[in-house]
């Protein structure tokens, strides 16, 4: 069986890239490595979106919130009915190996078989692929790039590495557990963008020595009950029961590597696309979500890439033929 579109991802883009390829009558299935919106139910269990409810809908469906800003918890509910709403044709747990030209399509291997399709989006998101330290022990079971929940940090040493809002969201939430709470910043201050409501209760926490934080300084190492810090003031060490490390998160590109998507060479890393289309060099492969913006992943957000799905949908059923 060829489908007409595989969609790669199960994230709030791919689910609207399948609503409108089922509007459009399209043979279409998606494929997701894990979960249901496997990047937002690895968010904290805590979290909530800077975004309100309404910029995050997608389907015609209504995303009601007990207030302003969704939390985690609601938005899985919400892409669950999503889901439910639209009868979606979506397999999870199927992990995407290869892509293969395959005549006028492609064949896609995954860890559940292969699929033939003649179109493809990929909408992999950015959430599940951390950026590494690359430092000694960073491999510790104590080191974490997902934070979860406060609880397992009770009364425990956490040095958290990061200053933009994830990093400060976890200095606060652990402190206010009972951790004791250092932060390591490369830069000189917290990130000047950190949300307006938090910045200046980190900033008064660091000040009055409620949370302890090494600016200008970089992770060395981490051992089993220690981790190494280079300061402006030399190295220090200091004793550490866990490792939270927010240091951000990037597109998956060993998998754009395995399915041969052209990436710019420049800083950025961006799929090469048409901005009309969002079709890759590669004939009939489109990109969508935040992944169009490379490593500059403060630039695009759920709201203002729902757009997306309709420039795909579009340019396949009119089968445009520019390419980037």
């Amino acid at each position: 069986m060829q489908y007409d579109l595989i969609i790669i991802g199960g994230g709030p883009i791919g689910l609207n890239c399948a609503i409108e390829a089922k509007k459009a009558g399209l043979n279409y299935i998606v494929l997701e490595k894990g979960v249901l919106v496997n990047s937002l139910y690895n968010f904290p269990t805590n979290m909530t979106f800077f975004s309100t409810s309404n910029l995050l809908e997608i389907g015609g469906v209504p995303f009601i919130a007990h207030s302003d800003k969704p939390t985690r918890k609601e938005a899985l509910e919400y892409f669950r009915r999503v889901q439910e709403s639209w009868d979606l044709n979506i397999k999870l747990y199927t992990e995407v190996k290869t892509m293969q030209p395959n005549g006028d399509g492609y064949t896609l291997s995954t860890s559940k078989g292969t699929f033939e399709t003649k179109n493809v989006i990929v909408s992999t998101g950015f959430y599940d692929t951390p950026r590494m330290l690359n430092i000694p022990g960073e491999d510790l079971p104590k080191v974490k790039h997902f934070y979860d929940d406060p609880h397992p940090y009770v009364d425990q040493k956490v040095l958290v590495i990061g200053a933009a809002n994830s990093a400060c969201d976890v200095a606060l939430e652990t402190y206010y557990k009972g951790a004791e709470v250092t932060m390591a910043v490369r830069e000189a201050e917290i990130y000047p963008k950190v949300k307006y409501w938090i910045r200046p209760n980190i900033e008064n926490r660091i000040k009055e020595g409620s949370i302890n934080a090494y600016f200008n300084t970089i992770v060395a190492e981490i051992r089993e009950g220690e981790v190494v810090l280079n300061t402006p003031k030399g190295e220090v060490v200091l004793e550490n029961d866990f490792v939270l490390a927010m240091t951000g998160y990037k597109p998956n590109y060993a998998l754009f590597e395995k399915l041969g998507l052209p990436i710019s060479k420049d800083e950025n890393k961006v799929p090469i696309h048409n901005e009309a289309t969002l079709e890759t060099p590669l004939n009939g492969v489109y990109v969508a979500g935040v992944i169009n913006s490379g490593l500059q992943t403060s630039k695009l957000f759920i709201e203002n890439t729902r757009v997306h799905s309709e420039m795909i949908i579009k340019a396949i059923t009119a089968a445009v033929p520019d390419k980037a």
